[in-house]
């Protein structure tokens, strides 16, 4: 039971805006590059539930990302493509999923690179394969549809789109991808992606005046359609590399030719070309001859980016503005003088509506296909109430269906939205990123320093250890919840590693005395000490580890100080007594019928955790593959493939004596107690996991975190969002919800992602944790969005956080101005 909640808002918190998203080649993950060199895979999901960060590659901040494309070149990079970017330098990277790394596949050309195209690949697209009829100029010759709206049944949509598609390209050579990349000095390169680490240069399109902005490819890849600053449009033969037709893309709509600047370029398969520039047009062109069709001027800034639904039935159009529109592809029929229709129809791009949840410029769109679900257990699917059934007010479940593209979108706000293709305009667009680039935070509780918790906060480029302290006399009752008192941080010592390096992980000891961190470069270890006298009353000395050490992306120390823990980056576990600085053992992870002795070759270790006893360490692959170690044997004890098909997004050992107990939760909001000395499912997962109450497994936000409490007795674990926490006792019954506690959950998921979300949180705080239920209840956090949070003893716990407000007030870029009614 907490009795007391000590906040702290004074961390610094800056997260980084988004410069670029893109789909991988399977439509599962989003890759989204960051302004500060970082980039961040994204598992997509068809709801609100199972969006989850599966990991972080932290590149060159030197280095800024223009532009992100997936591409297919044969078996390199797996079904999910290999991953490029482009930069302001004019150097084109790939970022490696498996060593987590950023290697230079093209050397700088000299001038600045501002968007990278793949062509499009048929042979990823099974169901674009067949034929498709073809129209031009808007008209069709195939039977008349009857005008379609936004109201309209999606899958009579789809089917009516692919009568007006044309078949894509089809490409023999399936070991290779060519790239089209737009430059600064007018030029319009194509390059070839092959199984070769580097690209290979194929040939440079004629100069022209102005800078190339934008570049797309045709669907069948006979075609590129360049835009550039002097606000011409040109469509290029590939073959022969001669300019087709140019469009003056100023004359269509508000601005001027000469100072026009187009930002984005889309060929859609039906033939039409969309272009989105800085007056704030979206313009719709015939891709054969460059005629205009029709245009937009919904935007009241630079359109940033497009993009199209997997039917190009719909397109999206992002800008400065901070919206999102959607226009839709819509048939009118041509009527004759006596009310009879010929059997001919002219397909139009209507506006339907838009949504504005960024509150900066957007910079980038993508949309993706999930490929996993959320099914319910039988028994639930089977057993209906035969009572009258209530309506529920909300659920995000109505579009959780397989295969429902997502539009995902993000910008200088540095968040990340998703909403539904199909019911865009129903549901407003769900915050997949509520605590963008969560600084990483350890506490150790008990130190060796009068007792004093210490806080370990980690920085992109420095490390700092504070003094928790909980100020006396300023805790408020805030009725039936627990009290709310002030904590404050005292900073002890701050450490930096050297620039342009990253820090990707680091860890502090629970007697606080030791604490490390790893760069790209090696490992790093330190000890700290408390002078009893003397101007400088804390100093901090470095440990020398061993040469040859890998670098790590994951590192802790044992529960009794004395061993510290790296996953290294080639997939081995270093175990390094801490008082000799000597590696005592190396653990090479394998698959069950695998033989320890060989290479490792398995993902990345991104998440570890060790048990109370020093008997068990548990490691975590980015993938969600689960691997028990037992370190008094120095031998790998168990293997576990991906729980239900998840990644695994926080876990823990139970505190209690037997320490046998591992805990974790994965991204499809699901918790697993695992008896990893028994190799099995605990007694309560094997009762309870796949039965767990439906308002936890709609838990408000991705879960971050798991907090114990601190004592041998002790059967329960909070689990936490930045938006909510939830108490979960393992030793309580599981019951099943009602009604009103079920709508009550689903009220909440309602009320956290509308506009007033603080306000939300305030008027739910009476209603939803005082229900009489004490297992699986949630607590808004109502002070603001959460970072971290862990107890300080059995009865009260750290929440550190900052107010969203305060963080949007350190951006450098100024939010979009919206006019308040009335003013």
């Amino acid at each position: 039971m907490i009795d007391t909640l000590y906040i702290n808002n004074s961390v610094e918190w800056n997260p980084s805006p988004v410069v670029a998203l893109a789909t991988s080649v399977d439509g599962s993950q989003v890759a989204a590059a960051r302004a500060d060199g970082s980039l961040e895979i994204w598992l997509v999901s068809p709801g609100s539930v199972g969006w989850h960060c599966q990991l972080t590659i932290h590149g060159d901040p030197n280095s800024r990302v223009s532009s992100l494309v997936w591409c297919q070149s044969g078996r390199r990079g797996g079904p999910l493509g290999r991953l490029l970017s482009s930069s302001i330098d004019g150097s084109v990277s790939e970022w490696d999923l498996f060593d987590l790394r950023q290697k230079e596949v093209l050397d700088s050309i000299g001038i600045s690179i501002w968007q990278i195209a793949a062509e499009p690949r048929n042979d990823l697209h099974p169901s674009m394969k067949q034929e498709m009829k073809s129209y031009e100029n808007g008209h069709d010759n195939s039977s008349i549809t009857s005008g379609v709206d936004e109201e309209d049944n999606s899958e009579s949509e789809d089917e009516d789109a692919d009568k007006f598609a044309v078949q894509i390209h089809e490409d023999n050579d399936a070991d290779s991808t060519r790239l089209a990349i737009a430059c600064d000095d007018g030029c319009v390169r194509i390059y070839t992606a092959t199984e070769a680490e580097k690209l290979i240069y194929n040939r440079t399109l004629p100069r022209v005046s102005g800078r190339i902005l934008s570049v797309t490819w045709s669907s069948d890849a006979n075609r590129i359609y360049s835009g550039s600053s002097d606000g011409f449009i040109r469509c290029w033969d590939v073959k022969s590399a001669h300019e087709i037709y140019r469009i003056t893309a100023g004359l269509g709509g508000l601005g001027s030719a000469s100072d026009l600047c187009i930002w984005s370029l889309l060929a859609l398969r039906c033939g039409t070309i969309v272009s989105g520039d800085s007056s704030g047009n979206v313009q719709f062109w015939d891709g054969q001859f460059g005629t205009l069709l029709q245009v937009h001027s919904y935007h009241k800034g630079d359109v940033n980016a497009l993009a199209a639904a997997p039917n190009h039935n719909r397109v999206f159009s992002a800008g400065s503005d901070g919206q999102v529109i959607l226009y839709k592809l819509s048939s009118e029929a041509i009527g004759s003088d006596n009310g009879k229709s010929f059997p001919e129809a002219i397909k139009r791009w209507i506006y339907v509506g838009y949504k504005r949840a960024h509150t900066h410029d957007v910079r980038s769109l993508t949309v993706a296909v999930p490929i996993c679900h959320e099914d319910l257990p039988p028994d639930e699917r089977v057993k209906r109430s035969r009572g009258q059934e209530k309506h529920l007010d909300f659920s995000y479940h109505k579009w959780t269906h397989l295969g429902v593209p997502m539009l995902i979108s993000a910008g200088d706000d540095t968040k990340l939205f998703a909403s539904s293709v199909k019911e865009f305009t129903k549901f407003s667009p769900h915050d997949i990123c509520p605590a963008p680039q969560r600084m990483p935070m350890q506490l150790a509780q008990e130190t060796l320093f009068n007792q004093t918790p210490l806080l370990l906060i980690q920085h992109s480029h420095s490390l700092s250890i504070c003094c928790v302290l909980l100020e006396k006399g300023v805790v408020s009752d805030v009725g039936r919840g627990p009290s709310v008192g002030l904590a404050s941080t005292e900073l002890v010592a701050r450490v930096s590693c050297k620039a342009p390096r990253k820090i990707i992980c680091s860890t502090i000891s629970s007697s606080g005395a030791s604490f490390a961190y790893s760069d790209h470069r090696k490992p790093n270890l330190f000890e700290l000490k408390r002078n009893k006298s003397g101007k400088n009353l804390w100093t901090v000395k470095k440990r020398q580890l061993p040469k040859g050490l890998p670098f790590a992306h994951s590192m802790i120390f044992s529960s009794d100080s004395s061993r510290l823990l790296l996953a290294g980056q080639d997939r081995r576990i270093y175990v390094v007594d801490v008082e000799s600085t000597e590696v005592i053992h190396a653990f090479t992870p394998c698959r069950k019928d695998e033989i320890e002795s060989l290479p490792p070759s398995e993902s990345p270790f991104t998440k570890m955790f060790s048990s109370k006893d020093c008997q068990w360490l548990a490691a975590v692959n980015c993938f969600g593959d689960v691997y028990i170690f037992s370190l008094e044997t120095l031998r790998q004890h168990w293997f576990i493939s991906r729980l239900d098909g998840a990644a695994v997004t926080a876990g823990g050992f139970s505190p209690k004596k037997n320490s046998n107990i591992l805990i974790i939760s994965t991204s499809s909001n699901k918790v697993y107690a695992l008896d990893v000395e028994a190799k099995n499912l605990g007694k309560w997962s094997l009762r309870h996991t796949f039965s767990l109450p439906r308002r936890f497994q709609e838990f408000p936000g991705e879960v971050i975190g798991l907090s114990f409490q601190p004592s041998s007795t002790s059967s329960s674990v909070i689990v936490y969002s930045p938006w909510t926490r939830c108490m979960i006792d393992f030793e309580t019954p599981v019951d099943k919800d009602d009604d009103a506690l079920l709508a009550n959950g689903q009220g909440l998921t309602k009320k956290l992602h509308s506009n007033g979300y603080n306000k939300s949180l305030k008027r739910l705080r009476s209603d939803t944790i005082h229900s009489g239920r004490k297992n699986f209840e949630f607590r808004p956090f109502v002070q603001g969005c959460a970072l971290f949070v862990e107890h300080l003893s059995e009865n009260s716990l750290l929440v550190i956080g900052k107010p969203w407000k305060q963080v949007v007030g350190t951006f450098d870029a100024q939010p979009v101005h919206r006019h308040i009614f009335g003013t």
